[in-house]
């Protein structure tokens, strides 16, 4: 999805390049239980609405300008199987339905804690972590460590062209790790 079709405000988003290998490297099957943890704008979300509309689909952000931003795109996109929460994890998970799936666009600097809270909830759980700064690359993989996960991470980098009067250069984004881990394994 165009990352031009969101309504955006000031609240970060992840962008479609991003997005799409992220949604991808979860593997969501159509009756996912996805849990979209620091939601931000809700693109992960909405975009994962739309691929799995028998899906259930937990935004959880902190942020109450995104969870606004979180409820207009709902609205636009009509991604009604999209459950918005307001506060922060691991406690605000508790009575949601135990978690397939987990995006973790954001952790509040816990990323230890919140995995275990999942792990605990679902052993199985297939998680997937955006992180820019390469000290959250490392709190993450000392989790996986800590947690006995198996962590891939890619980095993915961007480059977007911009006019300069009549030519066209390509501008770098930040470089994004995506981290996975856990999941059911083979489904194939």
């Amino acid at each position: 999805m165009r990352d031009e079709w969101f309504i955006r405000g000031k609240v970060p988003m992840t962008k479609s390049e991003v997005r799409a290998v992220s949604v991808s490297k979860l593997e969501l099957t159509q009756d996912s239980v996805l849990y979209d943890i620091g939601a931000g704008t809700g693109s992960v979300s909405i975009e994962a609405a739309l691929q799995i509309p028998r899906g259930q689909i937990f935004a959880v952000e902190q942020n109450r300008e995104a969870v606004d931003l979180i409820r207009q795109n709902k609205e636009k996109f009509h991604a009604d199987n999209v459950r918005i929460l307001w506060g922060k994890a691991p406690e605000i998970l508790e009575g949601l339905p135990v978690p397939s799936h987990v995006f973790l666009g954001g952790t509040g600097g816990k990323p230890e804690e919140i995995i275990a809270e999942l792990l605990r909830r679902n052993p199985g759980v297939r998680l997937v972590a955006n992180v820019i700064a390469l000290e959250s690359l490392a709190r993450f993989l000392e989790a996986a460590k800590n947690l006995r996960l198996e962590p891939e991470v890619v980095s993915v980098q961007v480059a977007r062209a911009e006019q300069a009067g009549e030519y066209h250069l390509m501008k770098g984004q930040n470089p994004v790790y995506i981290i996975s881990m856990g999941g059911a394994g083979d489904r194939i």
